[in-house]
């Protein structure tokens, strides 16, 4: 559900083995922390220790499948019932269920490389295959990339139809996670995405957490899927299952998906736990979504009130309000500050307000940011709540 943890939690890069112990012993802090915290605003699954996991998937899992069939082999059963699901919620003919959503992407873009004749794919540079899959795209798939913007934002109309370069397929990630979750507004996405059309190129949503921007469109998941050419969609993200994803097209695009999907390794032969964990998602956190959304603007709010009553010297929570259930918040800290804060808090107060904080990625040293999630657990924080906790966390901050 929320993944700064994912990225900011592991051992440095320099191979120094004394640094690479001291982030695992802060890691298994921080974890026993957020586990022993009586109020969080998300206590994601990923955070469970193996017991209490296969636990709660074992509870689960007869609500939403029945037990006595006999366990997938290779893609049927369990699975072939979640991909049904997730074509008929996204309004396509077909879905192929992938281990990774970074293979999904992959197979979706190349597939329609060899569709429309044009191997460049125009999307932000802050998109996920840009940021955090190692130049997958050109160093596996053969694919170039382009950038209509640079700006913290989906592109506009005007910057796809300017675009120098001839593009085959635009890919738009909703929202766009690295900018802040940011999304555009209805008229824009239809905007942009006749703007493609119009240069006679397909449109893919990297829609990993598209199951949350129902209420920043006012419109069903249908109808936004249903903007695109094929969409992927995650199932470990906002739907807190054990992992995978789906990638949604039509049926002949999705049949090609599958082939290559053998080809790059995809073809597991079972996947019924996460199958299932995925259903488990469907059925209880989908529904959620929205009200996540609308409590996220409420503590995105108090958050600010909190740090501007503060001895803060700066703040920003961005977006404001939250398009999704997820925020940034930045502050003119050091990263390893605001996590020592962060893990004190919790461990003195028995209250999580924030997780992971990482430096920024530009601007000037010493700002760090973090991501905030609000899922079921956050739903029982009010406004006097997080100005509280606010105001907790920065008596631990050094002054000045």
């Amino acid at each position: 559900m929320e993944e700064t943890n994912e990225r900011t939690e592991q051992a440095p890069a320099d191979g120094g083995k004394t640094d690479e112990k001291t982030a695992d012993t802060m890691r298994r802090r921080r974890l026993a922390a957020w586990q022993a915290s009586e109020r969080v605003l998300t206590r994601p699954g990923m955070n469970q220790r193996l017991g209490e996991r296969l636990a709660a998937l074992a509870a689960d899992a007869e609500s939403v499948h029945d037990l006595d069939e006999w366990t997938d082999l290779y893609g049927n059963g369990v699975v072939a019932e979640l991909e049904r699901r997730v074509a008929s919620l996204l309004g396509f003919p077909a879905a192929a269920f992938f281990p990774t959503g970074t293979m999904a992407q992959q197979v979706a873009l190349r597939c329609w490389a060899g569709r429309t004749g044009n191997a460049t794919v125009a999307l932000h540079p802050l998109a996920h295959p840009e940021v955090h899959e190692g130049g997958a795209l050109s160093a596996v798939s053969g694919l170039r990339t382009v950038h209509p913007t640079t700006e913290p934002r989906l592109p506009t109309a005007e910057e796809i139809q300017d675009l120098a370069d001839p593009f085959g397929t635009l890919m738009l990630e909703l929202p766009l996670r690295d900018a802040g979750f940011v999304l555009p507004s209805w008229e824009e996405l239809v905007a942009v995405v006749d703007a493609a059309r119009e240069r006679d190129a397909v449109v893919h949503f990297d829609g990993a957490r598209l199951w949350e921007c129902e209420p920043h469109f006012g419109r069903t998941r249908a109808e936004i899927a249903g903007l695109a050419d094929s969409v992927y969609v995650s199932f470990y993200k906002s739907l807190d299952g054990l992992s995978g994803g789906a990638l949604a097209g039509p049926r002949e695009l999705v049949e090609e998906a599958r082939v290559w999907r053998h080809r790059y390794g995809g073809q597991l032969f079972q996947q019924f736990p996460a199958a299932l964990s995925a259903l488990v998602g469907l059925e209880r956190e989908l529904p959620r979504l929205p009200s996540y959304v609308a409590h996220a603007r409420v503590v995105a709010a108090a958050l600010a009130e909190g740090f501007a009553a503060s001895a803060a010297p700066w703040f920003r929570v961005h977006p404001d309000p939250p398009h999704t259930h997820q925020f940034q918040v930045w502050l003119p800290y050091a990263p390893e500050v605001l996590n020592e804060a962060a893990v004190r808090q919790a461990e003195e107060t028995k209250t999580a307000l924030f997780r992971v904080w990482a430096a920024a990625p530009s601007g000037p040293p010493g700002l760090s940011y973090t991501e905030v999630t609000v899922t079921e657990p956050g739903l029982e924080w009010t406004a006097e709540d997080v100005r509280a906790a606010v105001t907790d966390f920065t008596t631990r901050l050094p002054a000045g």
